[in-house]
């Protein structure tokens, strides 16, 4: 018998069909297009998991259960998107509509929450029992874990971490209020602070680049950077200051044994890791002698939160 998850993500949604063993079978994704009516979504979804189980010969009989992972407020026991900035969705009963085609039991969970469930029975934080998870992509998202049990806060609503405040009064977030982490440490930040950088600086290595590029992404001023440009190094250090000041508030309140980073900036691996993880501990509270914390690249990468969606059924 097999499972199916869903990760829905700002750009795009991944899907993944798995057998009982948790291996992937087949993926399938289609673009996520926000502002749309949810309606017309859930239809795409539903043709997302029928490919998936026809390229494989399966039909829904096959299926033990459907696991979705959206971002932002998410009621899992009445099966609603309470409300998703990123995805422009509010109040939607997306396991009701689901179950219109296909009559297996259906989960859903926050994005983030499912992605640090996924790397606690699938990936890096195996043998650990108190986790931060942090993705930075199209925002800021937050999982957490402490006594191996998933914290979710009323109505599923809680352990949004990329919109507690680092800066009063300062830059609009999409949920409505300014100065939100999510505004400065996520990748969408670091893409506006490094076109910031190329405007003002336009002789810089970091300006040619962009220019030979024809872009700007999440990797720009780290590859600036790398070639020894003042003006690169500066934006990256600005950047990892804000996302190590955002995990220091986290890092405060939870006390993990580790830190697992995700999302597209991830993949500058260890020396990034080591260099958020000197300035968590060396900033967060308790003194000389407190715990440290160790600073991980999530292992699961962007496969996180769809195995996360097959975690949900291990937790029953």
């Amino acid at each position: 018998m097999y499972y199916i998850g869903l990760d829905v993500g700002g750009m795009s949604t991944k899907g993944a069909l798995f057998n009982k063993k948790g291996e992937i079978l087949e993926r399938g994704t289609l673009k996520t297009i926000a502002d749309q009516d949810y309606k017309v979504f859930v239809n795409r979804l539903k043709d997302l998991c029928l490919d998936m189980l026809q390229k494989q010969k399966l039909i829904e009989k096959d299926l033990l259960g459907i696991g979705m992972a959206i971002p932002g407020s998410i009621d899992t026991k009445k099966g609603i998107i309470t409300y998703s900035n990123n995805i422009k969705f509010k109040n939607v009963p997306i396991v009701k509509e689901m179950q219109k085609y296909f009559n297996v039991p259906i989960k859903i969970g926050n994005d983030a929450n499912l992605a640090v469930l996924g790397e606690m029975y699938f990936g890096s934080a195996k043998n650990y029992n108190d986790i931060v998870f942090i993705t930075l992509g199209t925002g800021i998202g937050t999982g957490i874990i402490s006594d191996k049990k998933l914290i979710l806060g009323k109505a599923g609503a809680g352990a949004e971490g990329g919109h507690s405040v680092i800066r009063l009064n300062g830059e609009p977030c999409t949920c409505g209020r300014k100065g939100c982490w999510e505004s400065y440490g996520s990748a969408t930040a670091l893409i506006k602070q490094t076109k910031v950088a190329v405007d003002k600086y336009p002789n810089s290595i970091l300006a040619d680049i962009a220019k030979k590029e024809g872009t700007i992404n999440g990797k720009t001023a780290f590859d600036a950077e790398r070639l020894g440009d003042a003006v690169g190094k500066k934006v990256v250090k600005k950047y990892l200051r804000y996302v190590g000041e955002g995990l220091v508030n986290l890092v405060n309140i939870f006390r993990p044994e580790i830190v697992l980073i995700g999302g597209g900036i991830s993949n500058e691996g260890d020396a990034l890791m080591k260099r958020i993880q000197r300035f968590v501990n060396r900033y967060s509270y308790g003194g000389e002698n407190k715990t440290k914390v160790l600073v991980k690249k999530a292992e699961l990468k962007n496969d996180a939160g769809i195995y996360g969606c097959l975690a949900l059924f291990l937790e029953d």
